[in-house]
């Protein structure tokens, strides 16, 4: 008959023979191929720098109310502040599965009057009621032999860091989200001034046209029809409006605060932020560290492994060593020699494998295979997201330089329309005409900027930008 020492010799080399190795990306991943680390296709703008993009990407801006907004944001956000919350209790989670990794002590102790079961001894007669008790100490700990421990600490851990990247991911969008409605709101503000001009623009034409037509120059229908232009423009103002208020209520929600209390001033900006300088930019290599949905498709890559380690471990024995004293008997006699015991030796528990136990395994590398797949997609996906928001901006960008080449020959033109109007040699039409197309084309620049911002943002987002 085999002694206990020698299961457990026996439970050690099969134990040992369990042992999975620690999760690790695959060579053919796609993070470790060349491509996914190099230098961004769209890169090659004298408008982008190859730096990384700072932490606090927003104070490229050098705009001091957008970096207010966005601390407000980052401190009382109701969206990252349950992110704070959930990584907290992940790495509770922690914890909490290192201490099985632990020695465990337990203490007990009773004093009782009772009368024991004489049949219980195969004792002919009753058995007499008397002061019992027991009380001690019992001490154990698992042999972490085929490494479920080891693998179910290295799950727990990767659990708390997809809860770390899901609250980088929360501050990253609410960095993001802010500057993108205050854009919003300073673009508003922007176009509603450049509207209120053109509207001045057209009822100065309708008093110069019905001055014509009372003299005689003009025909009826043209005052009607100078009119309805005006009203046309009219119409766009309560739309601009809104975009404004709508974009303040957002603001509000987004620091932490209800919508009657907008942190942003009515004549806060009057144009959306621009960059002086080249953004940065960076690389693939610098992507796949920052980014937070990739960090976190890496860690549950990482659990995933690491839960098909607990699967493998479960086919093989768990050892436990306990130490265990006390004493037990009449409370009279209460820690005599007569009472004392004792206890030292493994606990080996094993159920032989069968069906279910390998279906686990096999369900395991599966979901590893998945998580996987699924990590090698969200670098895809990023990457992909990254080259179209470059490709959006430099396109943006060369039609904002043509609108702007645009604007100045309108400018020119106007001028020299005024002063011929001035020198009598045209009408008042003619040099509010003039002024009406300098001041569509100050709208598209209005416009423009308006987008060349908001793709800055969405540039800045898909770069991984907002957390440090």
């Amino acid at each position: 008959m085999k002694t206990p020492w020698s299961v457990l010799a026996l439970a050690l080399l099969l134990g040992a023979c369990a042992l999975p190795g620690p999760g690790r990306l695959p060579a053919d991943s796609v993070a470790n191929s060349a491509a996914a680390s190099a230098p961004f296709v769209e890169s090659g703008r004298p408008e982008f720098d190859a730096a990384d993009p700072p932490g606090p990407w927003w104070r490229l801006y050098r705009d001091t109310q957008l970096d207010a907004l966005v601390e407000q944001a980052l401190a009382a956000n109701t969206e990252v502040r349950v992110a704070i919350a959930n990584l907290a209790q992940s790495e509770a989670m922690v914890a909490e599965v290192n201490g099985a990794r632990e020695l465990r002590i337990g203490a007990s102790a009773t004093a009782v009057r009772a009368q024991e079961s004489a049949e219980a001894y195969l004792l002919p007669e009753k058995l007499p009621v008397e002061n019992l008790a027991d009380a001690g100490i019992r001490v154990a700990w698992q042999a972490d032999l085929a490494g479920a421990l080891k693998r179910a600490s290295e799950a727990a851990a990767a659990d708390a860091e997809v809860s770390r990247s899901l609250l980088r991911a929360a501050r990253m969008t609410i960095a993001a989200e802010v500057a993108r409605q205050y854009v919003e709101n300073c673009a508003a503000s922007a176009e509603l001034n450049v509207a209120e001009q053109q509207l001045a623009l057209q009822q100065r034409q309708a008093t110069a046209i019905a001055r014509q037509v009372a003299g005689g120059r003009r025909a009826a229908p043209d005052i009607p029809r100078s009119h309805a232009a005006a009203e046309e423009i009219r119409a766009t103002l309560p739309g601009l409006s809104a975009r404004r208020r709508i974009a303040r209520y957002r603001l509000a929600v987004l620091t932490g605060h209800p919508p009657a209390e907008s942190p942003l001033a009515a004549g806060a900006c009057t144009a959306p932020p621009s960059l002086e300088q080249a953004l940065p930019v960076g690389d693939g290599a610098g992507l796949l560290r920052r980014r937070p949905d990739i960090r976190q498709a890496e860690f549950m890559l990482a659990g995933a492994t690491a839960r098909l380690g607990i699967a493998q471990a479960a086919l093989y024995p768990t050892v436990t060593l306990g130490l265990g004293v006390g004493a037990t008997g009449l409370l009279e006699h209460f820690g005599q020699p007569q009472t004392q015991r004792w206890s030292l030796g493994p606990l080996i528990s094993w159920t032989l494998p069968g069906t279910a136990e390998r279906a686990r395994v096999r369900a395991a590398d599966a979901a590893s295979v998945a998580a996987l797949a699924h990590y090698d997609g969200v670098v895809l996906h990023a990457l992909e997201e990254v080259e179209s928001a470059m490709a959006n901006l430099g396109r943006d960008l060369d039609r904002d330089a043509a609108l702007r080449k645009a604007r100045e020959e309108q400018g020119q033109s106007a001028q020299a329309i005024q002063k011929l109007y001035q020198g009598g040699r045209l009408t008042v039409l003619d040099d509010i005409d003039a002024q009406r197309a300098l001041s569509n084309a100050d709208m598209a620049l209005a416009v423009s900027a308006e987008q060349i911002a908001s793709d800055q943002v969405r540039l800045f987002l898909t770069l991984g930008g907002g957390w440090q």
